[in-house]
C-alpha cells in the first residue's frame, strides 16, 4: 500500500520518462520533497545507466518503477492516460525523441492543458548543436566555466558533473518547474520548461562574468581569487599527504588564519598584492607541511581562519558538523546525502529506497486508476513488462 508522502510537495504528481543523470536528479529533488513520482522505466537493457543494483541507483529513490516498451502504442496511450491526471511529466531526451513517442508537448497538453512538460537536454531544444550528442564536460565547455577551473599552467579542471548536469540541470528544471507550476494555479495553463544544461552552466557563471567585464577578473586559469590564484584561498598538501582548505578571503579571517598558521602579516607582501601571491603560495605550503590535516583542523578548530580539513567520501558522514546536521542518513543499507533544503513545517524525506526497475507496476498503475483487466492487456500488447 503506498505510504502517505512527507514534504511540501505532498498532492503534486508527476510523470518522469526515465533516463540518466540530470532529470531523474530532479525528480530525486522533488520526490524528496514530497512530489508523487512515477518513473516510466524503458525495458532492460536500454538505460544506459551504470553497471551497479539498483538499489544504489540513488537517483532514482523515493519515488516507484513502472517498466513499459513506450515502442508500443499500448503503452503512449496508457502514459497519455496518466498525464491527464498529471501535473508535471519530466523527459530527459534529446530534441525529437518524445515526439517519436508520441508523447510530445502538443499531444501531452492537448491531453492535460494544465500540464508542465519538463525538457532537460544539454544543448536545448534548438540550435546548431541542439541533436548533438554530448556530456556535462562539453556542457560547461562551451561556456567558460570549464576554461575558469584549474591551476595556473594546468589543464582545466574537470569538476566532476556538478556543474553542467546537476547545477546547470537539474536544480534549474527544478525551479523552471516548480516557477510554472505557481504561474499555472492562476492561468489554468501549463507550458514547457526548457532546461538545458549549457543554459544553466551560463547562469552559473553570472559572478564571474561581472567581475570579468570589470576588469576584477583574469581570463587566465588560476590566477584570480577564487580559482585557486589566491594563497588564502586554495587547498594545501599537509604532512600526511592529505589536504586542507583555506577561505580567508576577508581581512580579519585572513590574519586570524595567519595566526593559526604563526605567521606575522609584516613578514608577508600585502594580501591583495597579486605580485606577492606566489612567495605568498611558497609559504603557506611550507607551513601546511609541518603538521598532518588532522593537526591543523583542531587547530583552526574555534577560530575564524577559514582552514577545514577536505575529506574523502568515507569520512565526510561521519565529520562531526554533518553528522549532527544529520546532512547523511542510511537508507536501505546505503549511506547518501539526505535531503535538501529543510522545511520548519513540512520536512521532506526519502520516501523509498531505489526501486528495481518495474518494481511497483501492478501498485503504481492501479493508483492511477488502470484496472487489474486492463494491465492484463497492457501486458499481452508487450506493452507493460
Amino acid at each position: 500500500m503506498k505510504t502517505q508522502a512527507k514534504g511540501p510537495l505532498a498532492g503534486i504528481r508527476i510523470v518522469e520518462v526515465g533516463s540518466i543523470g540530470p532529470a531523474p536528479f530532479c525528480c530525486m529533488l522533488l520526490a524528496d520533497l514530497g512530489a508523487e513520482v512515477v518513473r516510466i522505466d524503458r525495458p532492460a537493457g536500454h538505460d544506459g545507466g551504470a553497471p551497479i543494483d539498483a538499489r544504489f541507483e540513488l537517483l532514482n529513490r523515493s519515488r516507484r518503477s513502472v517498466q513499459m516498451n513506450l515502442k508500443q502504442p499500448e503503452a503512449t496511450a496508457a502514459v497519455l492516460r496518466m498525464v491527464e491526471q498529471a501535473d508535471v511529466l519530466v523527459e530527459g531526451f534529446r530534441p525529437g525523441v518524445m515526439e517519436r513517442l508520441g508523447l510530445g508537448p502538443d499531444t501531452c497538453l492537448a491531453a492535460n492543458p494544465r500540464l508542465v512538460y519538463g525538457r532537460m537536454t544539454g544543448w536545448g531544444q534548438d540550435g546548431p548543436l541542439a541533436r548533438a550528442p554530448g556530456h556535462d564536460v562539453n556542457y560547461i565547455s562551451l561556456t567558460g566555466a570549464l576554461h575558469a577551473m584549474g591551476r595556473a599552467g594546468e589543464a582545466p579542471a574537470i569538476p566532476l558533473n556538478l556543474v553542467g548536469d546537476f547545477g546547470g540541470g537539474s536544480l534549474y528544471l527544478a525551479l523552471g518547474i516548480l516557477s510554472a507550476l505557481l504561474e499555472a494555479r492562476g492561468s489554468g495553463r501549463g507550458q514547457v520548461v526548457d532546461a538545458a544544461m549549457v543554459d544553466g552552466a551560463a547562469s552559473l557563471m553570472t559572478l564571474i562574468y561581472g567581475f570579468h567585464a570589470a576588469g576584477y577578473w583574469k581570463d587566465e586559469r588560476g590566477s584570480n581569487r577564487l580559482d585557486s590564484g589566491a594563497p588564502w584561498y586554495n587547498v594545501y598538501e599537509t604532512l600526511d599527504g592529505k589536504h586542507v582548505s583555506i577561505a580567508a578571503n576577508e581581512g580579519r579571517f585572513y590574519r586570524e588564519a595567519l595566526g593559526v598558521l604563526g605567521l606575522e602579516e609584516r613578514d608577508l607582501p600585502a594580501q591583495h598584492d597579486q605580485a606577492g601571491w606566489p612567495l605568498m603560495k611558497r609559504r603557506f605550503a611550507e607551513v601546511f607541511k609541518t603538521r598532518s590535516r588532522d593537526e591543523w583542523a583542531v587547530r583552526a578548530e574555534g577560530t575564524q581562519a577559514c582552514i577545514v580539513p577536505v575529506l574523502s567520501l568515507s569520512e565526510a558522514p561521519g565529520h562531526a558538523h554533518v553528522r549532527q546536521r544529520g546532512s547523511f542518513v542510511e537508507v536501505g543499507g546505503v549511506v547518501q546525502p539526505a535531503p535538501a533544503p529543510r522545511f520548519s513545517r513540512t520536512p521532506g524525506a526519502i520516501q523509498n529506497p531505489p526501486p528495481r526497475p518495474g518494481q511497483d507496476t501492478e501498485a503504481a498503475l492501479a493508483d492511477w486508476g488502470f484496472s487489474p483487466q486492463e494491465q492484463q492487456r497492457l501486458r499481452a500488447a508487450g506493452a507493460v513488462l
